[in-house]
């Protein structure tokens, strides 16, 4: 049962009155009249068991982007319903309406639409709706609360969807079909065509130029059919915020651009996240559902404040790829974490890729020199700065490639990181 701010509003006014006749039999009739008005009013109220709850709508969305949710609900019972619904959101999935009032005919049936637009990435669970049916009277109502459980899944942003257009042109041109031709570098043969100013001499087929009476060179296109092993680490560092944003929602947003980028390139993508245990793993994806697979696994993922197992990682990795691909571990070239001893084992096995997310303030805390402790702060910027440098030389003397970039640049330039290796046919 659930008195309303009606009844309170009655009980004040009788509270009223018996103040002003000052009489113990005012207020026995007063209180019993509001008692029987009550129990009455529940009494005459739709019965909130015969009620039939369902709900539907939307179930992923682009974090930023609203979802709609759909309540049906059925009045199976003889009465019409007056209710008030609530529905269970948390406050991260930002509900347009806490509650809502729906009128039902005996029999009848309605809806109430409420829009979410979840603040962060994963899934926004609401478990159960209170539903309040209330008397003609609107004293007192049933109340009654059913677990009618709904999920909406808020996939991470990919804000680096506008770099794609340009990067397919870029990897259309490797592959020789693009109307400028640039003979690529990799170790498929393509064609033969005259020799021009400017083409390698190495490329130069004799047997071809003696049956002909030009010079003929042969053309090569990267090798398609490879497979890219994304590696993303959740440890405490893809915490550290850079530019307003997680680390690893950097991360994510770079590894859904390669995703889409190797996909449309005839690559396989497979996607491993870890930090002291494996998160997500997403292995041999359909080459037609591989961005959504890779995405909605993503969605999932929240950085732990504990210190990645590389060890795992580089045992896991190598237990699913036995064969030479491309590892592309995101992660931080931060000296606190060994990374050397667990990445060489992968670059003497595969082809290593790394990207980090480079911190902006550094460059502008190392210029500022105006009082001690502006100097004292451009001096730990410094070194953090020659760190990750030297971290990053000594991973390309294993033979990795190491993309060190802010926020904005990183996708973009992984990217471009990953049609480099394969127009050099390294993949």
């Amino acid at each position: 049962m659930a008195l309303s701010g009606r009844a309170a509003a009655v009980a004040v006014a009788g509270v009223l009155v018996v103040l002003a006749v000052r009489s113990l039999v005012t207020m026995a009739v007063i209180n019993g009249l509001l008692l029987a008005a009550i129990l009455l009013d529940m009494a005459l109220a739709a019965p909130v068991r015969a009620l039939r709850v369902r709900r539907g709508g939307d179930t992923r969305v682009r974090l930023g982007e609203p979802a709609t949710v759909t309540t049906v609900i059925e009045n199976t019972s003889a009465r019409p319903l007056r209710a008030q619904l609530r529905d269970a959101w948390p406050p991260s999935a930002r509900p347009s309406a806490a509650q809502a009032w729906l009128r039902l005919p005996a029999g009848g049936h309605g809806k109430v639409a409420v829009t979410v637009a979840p603040a962060r990435h994963g899934d926004c669970v609401s478990e159960r709706v209170t539903i309040r049916s209330f008397g003609p009277l609107g004293l007192a109502a049933r109340q009654r609360g059913q677990r009618v459980p709904c999920t909406v899944r808020a996939l991470p942003p990919f804000h680096s969807r506008r770099y794609l257009p340009g990067k397919l042109a870029q990897l259309r041109e490797l592959d020789g079909q693009h109307r400028t031709v640039r003979p690529g570098q990799g170790s498929e043969f393509d064609s033969l065509r005259e020799y021009v100013i400017g083409d390698d001499v190495r490329s130069i087929d004799w047997r071809s130029t003696a049956r002909h009476r030009d010079v003929m060179v042969r053309t090569w296109r990267p090798e398609r059919d490879r497979r890219i092993m994304l590696v993303l680490d959740t440890g405490r560092t893809a915490a550290g915020r850079v530019a307003g944003y997680p680390r690893l929602d950097t991360a994510m947003d770079a590894a859904q651009l390669l995703t889409a980028l190797a996909s449309k390139a005839g690559d396989r993508v497979d996607l491993i996240a870890a930090d002291r245990r494996i998160r997500t793993r997403v292995l041999a994806p359909s080459r037609t559902t591989v961005l959504a697979t890779v995405t909605d696994a993503l969605a999932g993922l929240q950085p732990e404040l504990t210190e990645t197992d590389w060890r795992l990682v580089t045992a896991t990795v190598l237990a699913h790829a036995r064969r030479r691909c491309l590892v592309v571990a995101l992660t931080d070239l931060n000296f606190a974490v060994d990374l050397l001893p667990e990445l060489r084992a992968l670059a003497a096995r595969h082809e290593l890729l790394v990207g980090s997310v480079a911190d902006p303030r550094l460059a502008e805390l190392a210029d500022r020199r105006g009082d001690a402790a502006s100097v004292y702060a451009a001096a730990a910027a410094t070194r953090a700065t020659a760190q990750r440098s030297e971290l990053a030389a000594r991973l390309a003397r294993l033979g990795a490639t190491v993309v060190d970039a802010p926020p904005e640049r990183l996708p973009a330039a992984l990217a471009d990181a990953y049609l480099a290796l394969k127009g050099s046919g390294r993949l």
